[in-house]
């Protein structure tokens, strides 16, 4: 995957646990423990919106976008 979701680190920084911001925002518990834990495959304009106001952010202080090589942790490795 390529965007990596950075809900864990704008949490800490926040001070603000699962639970509270799952019931600040109106989502499930489970849903948000996706999105932290980065196995979401998609996210809601809505929730992103809501995930921002809740934590005083931006959406760019949420995603981040990896390269699939920084990602895997090492260069690409050429086989040829």
């Amino acid at each position: 995957m390529a965007i990596r979701i950075k809900l864990d680190e704008i949490m800490k920084k926040e001070g603000k646990s699962l639970t509270e911001l799952a019931g600040e925002i109106d989502i499930t518990l489970a849903n948000l423990s996706i999105l932290k834990n980065n196995k979401a495959r998609a996210v809601r304009f809505t929730t992103l919106n809501a995930l921002c106001q809740a934590l005083n952010c931006q959406p760019g202080d949420i995603l981040e976008y990896v390269d699939d090589v920084q990602e895997e942790g090492g260069e690409n490795e050429n086989t040829d």
